[in-house]
């Protein structure tokens, strides 16, 4: 085809409106990966009985689609850097879509989990692209307002997916929840070839560091699984000790690796820059806060307020509409004023928030409870927008997707060790209680025959002293983001004058 009949034509590119019809192709791309990671959740039940298999296999199609989207998000942000951002993105569609299919059919739980390793793929490509197209589409003055939609965006989907998820089922079935995907990807392949940007090709060309991708891989691997199972068998437990064992001999030879390769899996001098190390781990800080709530809160509100399913699902969904409708404000914010005050002020109103649970005690009104749920979503909005911007600000503009994909990358173990780290305090503390209370044999402690003061005494014990570590956690954060350089604040309210004075 000549230059002169290709669409999209480089010169739509250099309109001002032409950024957001791009904007819209990568929020259907994060529509459809964050409503897949919240809708299958609502289908382990009726899974296991359809398949008739343990819960502990069903609990697969959960933590290998984790493990997959995890261990490999480096690789798919470097590979996107190498030989094109918009080329990988619209694969992932395809391979996203593909996955879809494969999972609806499913004939076994074995297929299902395999199916749901080549979605992982798919969502990976995706994950390692979003931000990165989106940081290379929008001038700075902008990009914090445009990553805010992005995220608004996945969480709504997030919050609505258990919804959506129970309608389906209880209508049509649960393949339909996999196939509803099928013209979502559609479309996002299709919108993607027809909008996204040309990949330039690079001049000089670079491989792919392959033993660094092993090492960084399989030590992620082990360092997941290794949390993953903390709680089960406990830390003293040899698989525990060999899997963290691994997990520090690989990712330390991967360190060695990257810094004597000509071209490295993932840049370490990056880190060098204190807004870019800081932005990823305070970035996993904040999500490690966010799922360790969205984990216990449900066993509290049942197990010790006595409220039913249906209403503990309800009174967790102020969290996530909290933060779509605050992330786009705050990424504007931020545009104008730099990330500093934006991070800063989410991470403490996460702190009040986590202390006010604290006063909850064994009983809690519906309107005092929502309020302190709203607070903590506005603290995520306010808080990651700002600061994913900033992690991509501070990123070489040849390793953006490297930089989304480590970003991903950081929000995805912090929701792991969020859920496995808080719930290895809880048990143990739970468990160290009624021990104290004279029934050290114990297992399954809500399903007892002991007294219900005991029950709840037990729980309250392990809640409060994770919510303790969260505090701590939101006020490490907010001094990581204080100290931010005031440079950069000072440059993105420059720039973002001069635009309104344009």
């Amino acid at each position: 085809m000549s230059e002169k009949f290709q669409f999209p034509h480089p010169y739509f590119f250099s309109k001002p409106s032409w950024k957001w019809f791009i904007l819209v192709n990568v929020l259907i791309g994060a529509t459809m990966s964050a409503l897949d990671v919240s809708i299958v959740n609502i289908a382990m039940p009726t899974l296991k009985t359809d398949f008739n298999v343990s819960m502990a296999l069903v609990e697969w199609t959960a933590m290998a689609y984790m493990l997959t989207l995890t261990i490999f998000l480096p690789l798919f942000g470097r590979l996107a850097d190498m030989y094109g951002r918009s080329k990988l993105y619209n694969t992932g569609f395809v391979v996203f879509t593909i996955g879809s299919f494969f999972c609806g059919m499913a004939p076994s739980m074995q297929f299902l989990i395999g199916s749901r390793v080549l979605q992982a793929v798919g969502a990976g490509l995706l994950q390692a692209n979003a931000v990165a197209i989106i940081t290379a589409a929008f001038p700075a003055y902008e990009r914090g307002r445009a990553i805010g939609i992005q995220g608004a965006t996945q969480a709504v989907a997030m919050a609505v997916g258990p919804f959506v998820g129970g309608l389906i089922i209880s209508a049509i079935g649960w393949r339909y929840i996999f196939y509803v995907n099928l013209p979502i990807g559609a479309l996002g392949t299709l919108a993607g070839l027809l909008i996204l940007p040309r990949d330039k090709k690079k001049e000089q060309k670079e491989t792919v560091d392959y033993v660094g991708t092993a090492l960084f891989s399989g030590g992620l691997l082990f360092l997941v699984l290794g949390f993953n199972k903390l709680v089960k068998l406990g830390l003293h437990s040899p698989t525990i000790m060999l899997y963290f064992g691994l997990a520090a001999v690989l990712i330390a030879l991967f360190i060695i690796t990257e810094m004597k390769v000509k071209y490295p899996l993932v840049d370490l001098k990056m880190f060098r820059n204190f807004t870019f190390s800081a932005g990823n781990f305070t970035g996993m800080l904040s999500y490690y806060v966010l799922f360790a709530i969205m984990f216990l809160m449900p066993f509290y509100l049942e197990r010790v307020v006595g409220y039913s399913v249906a209403l503990t699902g309800s009174l967790l969904t102020p969290i996530p509409l909290a933060m779509a409708f605050v992330a786009p404000i705050a990424g504007s914010v931020s545009d104008r004023r730099g990330p500093r005050l934006m991070t800063t002020t989410g991470m403490l109103l996460c702190a009040l928030a986590c202390f006010l649970l604290l006063m909850l005690g064994t009983g809690s009104h519906i309107v005092y409870l929502v309020g302190i749920l709203i607070m903590l979503g506005m603290g995520m909005g306010f808080f990651t927008p700002p600061n994913n911007s900033s992690i991509m600000g501070a990123a070489p503009k040849d390793k953006l997707s490297v930089a989304g994909a480590l970003l991903n990358m950081m929000r995805s173990l912090g929701l792991i060790f969020g859920v496995d780290i808080s719930g290895l305090i809880f048990a143990s503390l739970e468990h160290q209680y009624v021990a104290e209370k004279g029934y050290a044999n114990a297992r399954q402690i809500f399903r007892s025959t002991m007294p219900i003061d005991v029950k709840v005494g037990a729980f309250m014990k392990g809640f409060t002293m994770v919510l303790i570590t969260l505090i701590v956690l939101n006020l490490v954060s907010a001094l990581l983001s204080v100290m931010r350089n005031e440079k950069i604040d000072k440059e993105a309210a420059e720039a973002a004058k001069e635009f309104e004075g344009a």
